[in-house]
C-alpha cells in the first residue's frame, strides 16, 4: 500500500503506468508538491496498486487530487471505458481533476481513408507506428506475444468529451494535438 501522502504534498495516481520510469509521468506532476503513487494491473511493473482502471476498489473515494493516465483507455472494450472514466471521477477529491491522453481516432481514421494506412506516421525507438497500428494496436508488441498492448476502442475527441460528460466531470478541455493523440483535462466539482 502506498504512503500516506505528507502535509502540503498532492497525490497523483498514476494508472496503467508501466515499468518505472521518471518521464511516464507528465510533467506537471514531476516536481516536489506532487507525489506520485502507480497503478497498474501487471504485477510484474511493481506498481504500489494492483488494479484494473475499470475497478480500483483498493483505492478510496475522493482520495486523489489529481489522476494520469497515458494511452490507457484504448485497451479496454467499449462496455468498459464508462467504468474507467466512473472510476476515475469516484477516487478524486472535489476540485480535482484528471489527465488523459489517447489515440487520436479521427486523425488514424483520416489517413486510412486517405490509403495512408501502413505508411509510419509515428517514429518511436521500437520503430515506425502506422494509422494501423494506432487503431489496433502496435504490431511488433503484439506479434511478439504481448496481447495486452492490443486496442479495443478509440475515441475521437467529441466521443472522450461526451465520455467525460456521461462520468460527471466538468470543465472538460479536450484537444487534438495533430500527432495522432487526444489529450483532455477535466475535473470533478
Amino acid at each position: 500500500m502506498p504512503q500516506a501522502a505528507k502535509p502540503g504534498i498532492k497525490r497523483v495516481l498514476h494508472v496503467g503506468c508501466g515499468v518505472y520510469t521518471p518521464d511516464k509521468l507528465h510533467e506537471i506532476f514531476r516536481t516536489p508538491e506532487w507525489q506520485e503513487v502507480r497503478l497498474d494491473i501487471n504485477p510484474a511493473v511493481r506498481p504500489d496498486l494492483v488494479a484494473s482502471i475499470t475497478r480500483m476498489d483498493q483505492v478510496r473515494d475522493n482520495e486523489f487530487e489529481a489522476l494520469y493516465s497515458s494511452h490507457n483507455l484504448e485497451h479496454l472494450h467499449p462496455h468498459e471505458a464508462p467504468a474507467a472514466l466512473n472510476e476515475f471521477y469516484r477516487v478524486l477529491r472535489p476540485a480535482g481533476f484528471v489527465m488523459l491522453t489517447l489515440p487520436d481516432l479521427q486523425q488514424a481514421a483520416e489517413c486510412i481513408a486517405a490509403g495512408r494506412e501502413e505508411e509510419g506516421v509515428l517514429m518511436t525507438n521500437k520503430g515506425p507506428v502506422t494509422p494501423l497500428d494506432i487503431l489496433y494496436g502496435f504490431r511488433p508488441f503484439l506479434a511478439a506475444g504481448n496481447l495486452f498492448m492490443a486496442h479495443n476502442f478509440a475515441f475521437t475527441a467529441a466521443t472522450l468529451e461526451k465520455a467525460l460528460l456521461d462520468a460527471h466531470f466538468s470543465n472538460i478541455n479536450v484537444e487534438r494535438d495533430g500527432q495522432f493523440n487526444l489529450w483532455a483535462v477535466a475535473s470533478k466539482p
